[in-house]
């Protein structure tokens, strides 16, 4: 596994990656301290902020976990980087959408470019676009990997408005396990298909739960990113109980695809998960 850093290389071997997503448009420091002292107690692998060097310098100097930075900007990308940024990723596009901005492929890969050339010791992640054809999407990932990109992230359905309709039917119909795995579908199919298509990490991300965490492992992933889900909880011990039991999840799947002896068992946690 081609990776620079040595602190994440076993997890993503491992697929014991669970990565925390602040959100592109979260500049409110105080949230995301909160989001990374959570990330931290909980024992998730890395955070995901907004490329602002001085976010970037304030997390090092009060934490040390790993940090991602996600931007379209690859002079940003760089300046956190030198900043003390640990991965840069082109990605985290929900933001760009609300604005009706969609990147081609083409674009995409000029971006990596540009990012690879001005950092070239650091990993880079590039999330692979949901609106994309599936036969797009491994076309892209191809051309990812043979310029260098380290990391892919998968992502689900773009339209907020019907994700969140969704989300409400599941939370009032969650006794069919089957809601717990639909929000997250369109990324679990995308991370099946890329995997079978390129060598690199594959994190799947989009209303990721304990369930959805398992089968993304299974289908191929390194791990996964949680945003949105984790953010519909106000306490952190909440928050953390979120994160630990999908990491529990993760360690059903062994990274040799075959599956740890562990009987899994459905319970209520506040009507809302399900847990292992």
């Amino acid at each position: 596994m081609n990776l620079f850093n040595d602190h994440l290389r076993l997890s993503f071997e491992s697929k014991q990656i669970i990565k925390v997503i602040s959100g592109l448009s979260n500049s409110n420091i105080c949230k995301i301290l909160k989001l990374v002292k959570v990330a931290e107690f909980a024992q998730a692998s890395y955070i995901d902020v907004i490329a602002n060097i001085n976010t970037v310098k304030l997390l090092k100097a009060n934490s040390k976990l790993p940090i991602c930075v996600s931007s379209i900007n690859p002079i940003d990308l760089f300046n956190c980087a030198i900043a003390g940024a640990d991965i840069v990723e082109i990605g985290n596009f929900d933001y760009f959408y609300k604005k009706s901005i969609y990147l081609t492929p083409l674009e995409i890969i000029q971006l990596a470019k540009e990012t690879r050339l001005l950092i070239n010791n650091i990993d880079l992640c590039v999330t692979i676009p949901s609106y994309l054809y599936l036969h797009e999407q491994i076309q892209l990932a191809k051309e990812l990997e043979i310029i260098g990109v380290n990391i892919l992230q998968t992502e689900g359905r773009s339209d907020k408005k019907l994700f969140k309709n969704d989300l409400n039917k599941f939370r009032k119909t969650q006794d069919n396990v089957f809601n717990y795995v639909n929000l997250s579908s369109s990324s679990l199919s995308s991370t099946y298909a890329l995997s079978k298509a390129v060598t690199i990490p594959i994190i799947t991300s989009s209303a990721i739960n304990s369930v959805s965490s398992f089968i993304a492992t299974s289908y191929g992933a390194s791990g996964v990113g949680i945003g949105s889900s984790i953010n519909q909880y106000q306490s952190l011990y909440d928050m953390s109980f979120y994160i630990k039991e999908i990491r529990k999840s993760l360690s059903v799947v062994r990274n040799d695809g075959k599956y740890n002896s562990c009987k899994i068992c459905f319970k209520r946690y506040q009507k809302k998960q399900i847990i292992f």
